[in-house]
């Protein structure tokens, strides 16, 4: 008997080292962790130096040459202190990151969840260099080092999945949340160079449309913390050259608003017009609001005063005079801008797609991007001003929550007549 038990735990030891790892627990899909092997070679590490990693689960049927992959986000760090603490913890270094991933919404493999990409290849990239994927330099000073490697992590995790299908991809969706979904603005054009001339290759951002945007006290603070960011990890040589050979600053490329004129693969933009990152650190800082007088509008937008809306309105003007030449001009674009008070609703099943998810015109998310991708209709949503929707999920987080997403970490979350 206890022969026969060593081996069926033997047995069960080797299906975990050598099978690939998923686990259904229940209606969750925990994928595990694949890291890139390969990747030190090529000085593609996390900014403790430890090894890349991505989580992939197997398309299958119709959908096995069909490939999703979705950026992490987590925030950014811009100034040695803070990256030093952030190599200490997951979103630095994969030795604290979790080695299971639930996949859920757009990474769902279930049909009546996520109608349109279940049976697709759905990655998840994890994120660990803090600079969205793009900055390439390294610090040392004989006492702290520090790896910004982020270019180099996207092209090792790409020629690592090459080999294992995504060379062979039909089609194909570069997608990613937060500071992930403005690593689709900075990578979009390179990932549909390195697919099949035939493949059908799009991007989405979620939550990844950070504006360049003055605060309360006009101040430019997010652009300020970029400036400092993109200096910092050496990310100017990965932008958009057309960008930035466009303007006398070409950090300023790092912003969605300024790439996204240059870039010509069709673009899905979903967004909530009223961020609450944006909102909380971009719009009002804390350093803009040193008295505490947009605390409780922050946490309870119905407690927020005649003014304060007048200026969260302004943020949505703002927003939505950024798109209008991607609303106006490109029949292959598409967006989803909703009221919601919330940041990411991609990989979240009760926004992504659920019996009362947020919706516009009747629309959820899921469809709204089904629709755009293969081509069913035109989908460009813009929902009416706060607060007029009411199928809203309004994400906002606890006050003790919302301060660990301070800079300088910035960790993180009539219709008709839109103009």
């Amino acid at each position: 008997m206890m022969k026969i038990r060593i081996e069926i735990t033997l047995c069960l030891l080797l299906f975990l080292v050598l099978a690939p790892f998923c686990i259904c627990s229940g209606e969750r899909l925990l994928v595990g962790m694949t890291l890139v092997r390969k990747a030190t070679a090529h000085g593609a590490v996390c900014l403790d130096g430890s090894l890349p990693a991505y989580h992939l689960h197997r398309g299958f049927g119709a959908g096995s040459n069909n490939w999703i992959l979705q950026f992490e986000g987590g925030g950014w760090c811009n100034d040695i202190s803070s990256c030093l603490e952030r190599a200490k913890t997951r979103r630095g270094s994969t030795r604290y990151m979790s080695k299971l991933e639930v996949f859920s919404g757009i990474l769902s493999n279930n049909a009546s969840l996520n109608p349109d990409f279940y049976n697709w290849n759905r990655v998840k990239l994890r994120y660990c260099d803090g600079a969205s994927f793009s900055g390439d330099s390294k610090f040392d000073n004989g006492t702290s080092l520090l790896y910004f490697r982020g270019q180099r992590i996207w092209e090792a995790i790409i020629h690592d999945l090459l080999p294992k299908g995504l060379s062979r991809a039909r089609k194909a969706l570069l997608s990613g949340c937060s500071a992930g979904g403005l690593a689709t603005f900075l990578h979009c054009h390179n990932f549909t160079k390195m697919l099949p001339s035939n493949a059908s290759v799009k991007c989405l951002s979620d939550a990844g449309f950070f504006l360049d945007e003055r605060d309360i006290s006009l101040n430019y603070s997010m652009r300020s913390f970029y400036h400092d960011l993109v200096a910092l990890q050496g990310i100017e040589q990965n932008l958009n050259p057309n960008c930035t050979r466009s303007t006398s600053n070409p950090k300023l490329c790092f912003f969605p608003q300024y790439a996204l004129n240059y870039i010509s693969t069709p673009y899905f933009i979903l967004n909530s017009a009223y961020d609450v990152f944006q909102f909380h650190h971009s719009l009002v800082p804390p350093s803009a609001d040193l008295h505490g007088h947009w605390n409780r509008c922050k946490f309870d937008p119905a407690a927020c005063s005649a003014y304060q809306i007048s200026v969260l309105q302004g943020l949505r003007r703002d927003m939505l005079v950024a798109l209008y030449p991607s609303y106006k001009n490109s029949r292959r674009d598409g967006m989803f801008i909703n009221s919601c008070f919330a940041h990411c609703q991609s990989e979240s099943q009760d926004t992504w797609f659920a019996v009362d998810s947020p919706r516009i015109h009747n629309k959820t998310i899921a469809e709204a991007v089904g629709d755009w991708y293969f081509g069913r209709k035109i989908t460009k949503e813009i929902d009416c001003p706060y607060p007029c929707d009411k199928t809203c999920h309004n994400l906002i987080p606890s006050p003790q929550v919302s301060m660990l997403l301070l800079p300088t970490a910035y960790i993180l979350p009539d219709r008709a007549a839109i103009w």
